[in-house]
């Protein structure tokens, strides 16, 4: 039995952060971090059967195209993604009132819809990312037991061209879904390596008042190249998301919208355009 302070609920019996009982999700889920843009989704859908919202969890499940949905805000970062996917998971495959696991557990479809800026010059702004691996910059699924699900030969390649400092943790590369991948895919889609980090400013190479540890790590993620594969965006929960699913056993991908090109110092004349695109688009896919 799982005890009562590892998986709290609330005292109608929602899991305590998302604010969700089981009924009240769909097994295709789509991430966003801004709760705002939760209903710039539903707003396609033909019903809205649900709605709910606690901190920065909105949650609303309902129809589109004659197909139930999820959409839910998760928030910025990993640590916002271990709450969810866990809480989601428990939503799932545990039973919450005897508290124990299900012996038949469910796996969940959860695309994540995202903005992201492009570190390749030949992946333009406006255009879509679809990210075929995450890599982990911010060290929480250290705390699982990752040894059988990462890439450790991208790994390996990656600290060694980046010379990344072990201090700050072992990266690490997970794969996406490869279900979901061929339900996403399309020419319109370029395929992607996608960083997560663990914060904005100096995990992400920004300066404002604070010296960073790697001034130049930036230009040696934009270098990076692995057989082929190179990074391609820089984002806050790909990985996270990619690592928490596949030791679940969910279905994951990550689908970005690219509204800025670090590159060649382009951003987006339009990036609510881009965004709304990318809606539309995993929406059909979803549906078909």
């Amino acid at each position: 039995m799982i005890k009562d302070s590892e998986l709290i609920l609330n005292p109608d019996g929602s899991v305590y952060h998302i604010n969700l009982k089981p009924e009240q999700i769909a097994k295709d889920i789509i991430f966003v971090g801004d709760q705002n843009r939760v209903e710039k989704i539903t707003k396609h859908f033909d019903s809205v059967e649900f709605t709910t919202q606690k901190r920065e969890f909105k949650t609303q499940t309902g129809v589109y195209k004659g197909k139930r949905m999820t959409v839910m805000s998760t928030g910025i970062g990993p640590d916002n993604i271990d709450i969810v996917m866990n809480e989601l998971d428990a939503l799932v495959n545990v039973d919450l009132k005897t508290r124990t696991i299900k012996p038949e557990l469910t796996s969940l479809n959860i695309v994540r819809i995202g903005t992201s800026g492009s570190l390749q010059n030949d992946i333009p702004v406006d255009s879509f990312v679809m990210s075929q691996y995450g890599l982990g910059l911010d060290n929480m699924l250290r705390s699982y037991l990752i040894d059988d699900i990462s890439e450790t030969e991208m790994e390996d390649a990656f600290i060694k061209q980046t010379h990344w400092d072990l201090r700050k943790g072992r990266p690490y590369v997970i794969a996406g879904s490869k279900s979901l991948e061929k339900r996403l895919d399309s020419d319109k889609v370029h395929k992607g390596f996608t960083g997560t980090a663990g914060g904005f400013y100096g995990p992400q190479g920004r300066v404002v008042r604070l010296g960073i540890q790697d001034p130049e790590l930036n230009s040696k993620m934009d270098n990076f190249n692995f057989n082929g594969t190179k990074m391609t965006n820089l984002e806050m929960e790909t990985g996270a998301i990619y690592g928490l699913g596949r030791l679940l056993g969910h279905e994951c991908l990550s689908m970005n919208a690219i509204i800025a090109n670090r590159a060649n110092g382009t951003f987006s004349a339009d990036p609510y355009a881009v965004v709304e695109n990318l809606i539309e688009y995993t929406l059909n896919k979803l549906a078909e």
